[in-house]
């Protein structure tokens, strides 16, 4: 009994350092994404209280997606709609390809063209989705993934839905959140990233 109780246990130490690096990139990130509420002045999140009432998914490596992309340099600028009622310009940048649930789906990058006149910006990419979980253990306004034009190589980007957040507006009113459009909504559930704040405003 002894030894089959060192053998599970080893197995068990085997596996759970197996998943170590992964799980600690994502504690990581979600540590840093805390923070940047504190030191934020436009936080709809002022103390400590506020974001402990953050919620997350436990880290799925399932939702660490390697996805294709197909660029989409003819696209006509647009003005996409937000929750207070007001607009901001973007722009397509791609689409981007990938098999989840064994199904194919796809998603739209976008570039804010008020973002890209600002230097550290000008690299910025946008994905802005909803999915089967919106409005029930996620925010019903759906969530946002954030990335750089580097982070695509060789005809691939890396979209990891551990790293999806809410926008301001799953907080507070009042905020320009852009609505993800059409395109971006996914008929499968995404049971990775944030999920709906704990705490009512």
């Amino acid at each position: 009994m002894r030894f089959l109780l060192l053998l599970l246990t080893g197995f068990l130490s085997t596996v759970v350092v197996a998943q170590t690096p992964f799980t600690e990139e994502i504690a990581k990130h979600r540590e840093t994404y805390k923070n940047d509420f504190m030191a934020s002045k436009g936080s709809p999140l002022k103390s400590k209280e506020d974001v402990s009432y953050l919620r997350f998914y436990e880290p799925d490596s399932t939702f660490r997606i390697v996805a294709t992309i197909q660029l989409t340099p003819k696209a006509e600028p647009f003005e996409m709609p937000t929750y207070n009622g007001m607009t901001r310009p973007h722009v397509e940048y791609g689409v981007v390809s990938f098999v989840l649930y064994g199904k194919p789906q796809k998603l739209t990058l976008y570039r804010n063209l008020n973002l890209i006149r600002m230097p550290e910006y000008r690299d910025y990419l946008f994905l802005p989705f909803k999915d089967a979980t919106s409005g029930f253990a996620t925010y019903g306004g759906g969530r946002y993934l954030d990335f750089r034009m580097s982070d695509i190589k060789n005809g691939q980007l890396t979209i990891d839905f551990n790293k999806a957040y809410n926008p301001y507006c799953a907080f507070s009113e009042g905020y320009p959140c852009p609505i993800p459009p059409k395109n971006n909504v996914l008929t499968v559930p995404i049971e990775a990233g944030e999920k709906t704040y704990g705490k009512a405003h």
